[in-house]
């Protein structure tokens, strides 16, 4: 893990992962909040990253309760790094709590990081 904490805004148009702006486990809940972490990877490519996103039981567009963010992503590189992180949307009072970021390579867990998302700190 290279770095773990709140990030400037990611544009998911570029290649750019987000800069780090504070190590910090502890997330303010509100508008324009980037957190999670970036991971270097070597001598992976080829092999597939499989990551997930758990989170407090917020409901989705249907009403129901949205259960976690899964996905996998092909490692393009022998050195690579990847950004896995997310942003906030109203109502922003159901995502307080743990949310737990983690990735697997080949089924091995190669990060797992968990964030406590606070009420009120900005926004």
């Amino acid at each position: 893990m290279v770095s773990f904490g709140l990030y400037e805004p990611f544009d998911k148009t570029t290649r750019a992962l987000p800069k780090v702006t504070e190590f910090t486990t502890r997330i303010p809940v509100g508008p324009d909040v980037e957190f999670g972490y970036i991971i270097e990877v070597l001598r992976a490519r080829g092999c597939f990253l499989r990551y997930q996103i758990d989170h407090p039981d917020f409901l989705d567009s249907r009403g129901n309760p949205a259960g976690p963010f899964t996905d996998e992503v092909r490692i393009a590189d022998s050195t690579w790094r990847f950004f896995l992180g997310d942003t906030f949307w109203e109502p922003w009072e159901d995502k307080v709590g743990p949310w737990r970021l983690r990735c697997w390579i080949n089924d091995e867990c190669v990060a797992d990081k968990t964030f406590v998302m606070e009420e009120g700190a900005r926004g």
